[in-house]
């Protein structure tokens, strides 16, 4: 059993850990891994997807106006920026994305030091962007928010950018070609830039190709999805995030076989995984200790344990418990039987061996939803004590039920 003072060392030992693993992170992106260009060659699986676009350009038969879909970590952002530098002659000019006739368009936030009057632009966070970009084209919007810099804001795509890329698209292409405008999330886009793109794309500068990444095209406008050619991607099977760990990361087999089936398909997933093994470590042993605790009925060790947890940050709360849910239904599945049915490391697995007949069909739904509800009331700003204190007291009346049957 791990006591209350095991609790704070697991607690204070993981910020150690993390802190390491922010150092390996700055490996990682400084390693011979990191990009400064997009070829299709990088692209993570979609070879279908590939051969498609490459097929389009060789048949001069590229669309004035693409919208790129499908699910996060999929590769549509990397397929975009392949098929622009291929539409650019793959130019030594796209090194460090600062090719003249390539222009990005993304979601920003308005800081505190900028002007009451000045409406944010891509322009103001190329730095940052770039800087992304170098260390690979795999990421969040929540990395993004955190390069910005950003806090509580919302980051939208303003009508001032509209206004910027309308000027800029305007102009004859530098190189004779192409000119690319990449747009990353174009469904955060506000009314005013909504409207003004659908110009530009009613009415496009010649030579001009637009290209629209999005990961809920459900919430563009009817109109701006009727004027491009729409591409539907798939998740990336789990073979091909498995060859990538073991050929780009220097993974071992077992490990990135774990990997990739936690990963469902998203690479930026896996590159989680990687980035943040050190504080799922952490995660796993503060849900063993919750549900120790729970069973063993002892509150006064869960009220201190709701404590320890209720002092992280809101994101760190947020990812804990998101972590805690798929623990949950890891568990119920585990009791099946079947291995394919299971996407768990094998510090989860050991433990599921013996903990998994204590999430049944009698508590399994109750626990999700205890744990997605709990995830609501942090992200609303909630008093995290009583949030964590509630799961905990909850927890014993939903692990113990079993004993009832």
């Amino acid at each position: 059993m791990i006591n209350s003072k095991c609790a704070q060392r697991i607690i204070q030992n993981s910020k150690l850990k993390i802190a390491n693993g922010n150092n390996s992170k700055l490996k990682i992106q400084n390693s011979k891994f990191a990009i400064a260009q997009m070829t299709f060659e990088e692209v993570i699986g979609q070879d279908e997807a590939k051969q498609s676009l490459v097929k389009l350009i060789e048949e001069h038969r590229v669309p004035h106006a693409m919208l790129f879909c499908g699910p996060m970590g999929c590769g549509k952002k990397a397929l975009a920026l392949a098929f622009a530098s291929r539409l650019l002659g793959d130019s030594p000019l796209l090194r460090q994305w600062q090719h003249p006739d390539l222009h990005f368009s993304f979601p920003t936030i308005k800081k505190p030091t900028m002007g009451s009057d000045h409406q944010p632009v891509s322009d103001d966070y190329a730095q940052e962007w770039r800087q992304l970009l170098g260390d690979g084209a795999y990421f969040s919007i929540e990395q993004w928010m955190e390069a910005m810099g950003a806090e509580n804001q919302q980051a939208i795509i303003t009508g001032a950018e509209s206004d910027r890329l309308s000027r800029r698209l305007s102009m004859k292409a530098s190189q004779g070609g192409y000119k690319v405008c990449v747009m990353w999330l174009p469904e955060r886009m506000n009314v005013t830039s909504a409207n003004k793109i659908l110009k530009l794309l009613e009415e496009p500068p010649q030579q001009t190709v637009f290209i629209l990444v999005s990961e809920e095209p459900e919430k563009l406008l009817e109109t701006i999805r009727s004027r491009t050619q729409r591409f539907d991607f798939k998740r990336i099977s789990d073979e091909a995030i498995e060859q990538a760990l073991i050929a780009r990361r220097g993974i071992d087999a077992d490990t990135a076989h774990r990997i990739a089936r936690i990963a469902n398909g998203s690479w930026t997933a896996a590159l989680d995984s990687l980035r943040a093994g050190n504080e799922a470590s952490m995660f796993f042993d503060l849900f063993a200790m919750l549900m120790r605790y729970a069973y063993s009925k002892h509150v006064k060790e869960l009220k201190k344990w709701s404590e320890s947890v209720a002092a992280f940050g809101r994101e760190k709360q947020k990812r804990m418990l998101i972590y805690f849910n798929r623990m949950v239904r890891e568990s119920f599945m585990h009791n099946f039987h079947n291995p394919e049915l299971n996407y768990m490391t094998a510090q989860e697995e050991q433990f599921c061996t013996r903990f998994a007949p204590f999430i049944n069909e009698r508590n399994v739904i109750e626990l999700n939803e205890l744990f997605e509800h709990s995830l609501r009331d942090i992200s609303q700003n909630a008093n995290a004590k009583m949030v964590f204190f509630d799961i905990a007291l909850q927890t014993i009346i939903l692990i113990t039920r079993k004993k009832q049957a």
